[in-house]
């Protein structure tokens, strides 16, 4: 098999990987009327199941993704050897497919059992096993892909890999939506977490990335090394950029389902439906474009992905005014115009974002990037919209993320002057996949 062909192969295990892992994750969305129904909870409660879930996947997005960056610590070694035998001979770092494999097992299973929840304790705690699960997967993915695609290309490459975010959402309002009014809110859970499982034994036989093979930016301590994160401004503006990001669109895809049903009259299941259905459009079409513009604009400035984000964010603005406040078929369209301008973003601040750092630090980079932007996004919008619905209602609680959007959009124009600039036969889109300059 080419290098060509084993990157986009790569590609396609892990976007479909990424796809359930988001599919599981908004399940909830979709169902959670029915389990605060059930379990007698109020928004705040309601909101806090994801809360925990963000807090808990943050807090192990850290702790987890050195392993792939670093050599494996004793006590993996040693685990290992009594699965492999002693004579095993550990490599020098482990290969990240393994813990990437590991994460997917754990979160589906999790996700599986939670058909068996009686309580909203139990529930609680599924979410936490969930978000541990995922942040091993969703850490290493994006430095796994980077080492099979060029810094060119990995606007295209990643908006693929985070069709995942919007078609996974989608689908779980659908299919949770469906079958949580058909068969209960437990069976979406069950159904869904059985391909998560079987998608373990395909991401296993990937073949291993060499690490940094397809980097051309020069390294440096503060694309290098972890304590010079800290330094980068190139990393820092992206991250907060995306924290900001977060924060709206993790509060909107929680509770616009909720909002349709509560402050329009729209039923759930028209609710769930029409979300679910813009969000799938949306977000596959933005979420392309959005690279494919990313990759374009970069050939003209090294800011390129930054650009494109920034400028979709801008254009949101009027649509998300328009679609928490107007009331009426007008609606539809202001939320469809508004998700697709935030959903433009994906892949390209993903790329600025995996090209601010070297290889050596990608995965704890991308890790120390998940922790701040949950600890500062949706880790806490949720519960904060929810906290505020409590005491007024969901459209006074949604205008935090027009806030926010307006703070990522500055920062991000901000950040442009700090994107580090490619070699000039990258800037033209000249090297290949898998064939370093």
């Amino acid at each position: 098999m080419t290098s060509k062909a084993n990157a986009w192969i790569a590609l396609l295990v892990l976007t479909a990987l990424n796809f359930i892992n988001y599919l599981d994750r908004s399940i909830l969305f979709a169902v959670q009327e029915m389990v605060k129904a059930e379990f007698v909870l109020s928004d705040k409660e309601v909101g806090f199941l994801t809360s925990a879930f963000f807090a808990c996947y943050m807090i192990a997005a850290p702790l987890i993704a050195p392993m792939a960056d670093r050599s494996p610590p004793r006590w993996v070694g040693w685990l290992i050897r009594r699965f492999m035998g002693p004579e095993y001979q550990l490599p020098d770092k482990l290969p990240r497919k393994w813990i990437m494999a590991a994460g997917a097992f754990v979160w589906s299973l999790a996700t599986l059992l939670t058909a068996i929840t009686k309580n909203y304790d139990e529930l609680l705690f599924r979410h936490l096993i969930v978000g541990i699960g995922e942040a091993s997967f969703v850490t290493i993915s994006p430095a796994f892909l980077s080492d099979l695609f060029p810094e060119t290309k990995r606007g295209r490459v990643l908006s693929i890999f985070y069709i995942a975010i919007p078609a996974g959402t989608a689908l779980g309002y659908l299919i949770g939506g469906y079958l949580g009014h058909l068969h209960g809110w437990r069976m979406p859970f069950l159904v869904c977490a059985i391909p998560g499982l079987l998608l373990c034994g395909a991401l296993l036989a990937l073949k291993e990335p060499v690490r940094g093979a397809n980097d051309h930016i020069a390294d440096s301590l503060e694309r290098g090394t972890v304590l010079g994160l800290l330094r980068n401004k190139a990393y820092l503006t992206v991250t907060l950029g995306l924290a900001m990001l977060t924060f709206a669109m993790g509060g909107l895809q929680v509770w616009m389902p909720t909002f349709l049903t509560r402050m329009r009259g729209v039923p759930i299941a028209r609710a769930n439906l029409v979300f679910g259905g813009m969000t799938l459009v949306s977000g596959i079409f933005a979420t392309l474009l959005g690279g494919w513009l990313g990759d374009r604009a970069l050939r003209r400035t090294p800011a390129g992905y930054q650009l494109v984000s920034a400028t979709g964010m801008v254009l949101s603005i009027p649509a998300m005014v328009a679609a928490i406040y107007v009331v009426g078929p007008a609606m539809y369209p202001a939320i469809f115009i508004g998700e697709f301008m935030l959903l433009l973003n994906t892949g390209p601040l993903n790329a600025a974002l995996v090209n601010s750092v070297s290889a050596k630090i990608r995965a704890t980079a991308v890790a120390v990037n998940l922790f701040t932007i949950h600890l500062l996004g949706d880790a806490f919008s949720p519960t904060i919209i929810g906290w505020v619905s409590d005491r007024t209602n969901l459209q006074t609680g949604f205008f935090s993320t027009i806030v926010a959007v307006v703070l990522s959009a500055t920062i991000l124009l901000y950040g442009m002057r700090f994107a580090p600039k490619l070699l000039p036969n990258l800037q033209s889109g000249a090297t290949a996949e898998g064939t370093p300059s």
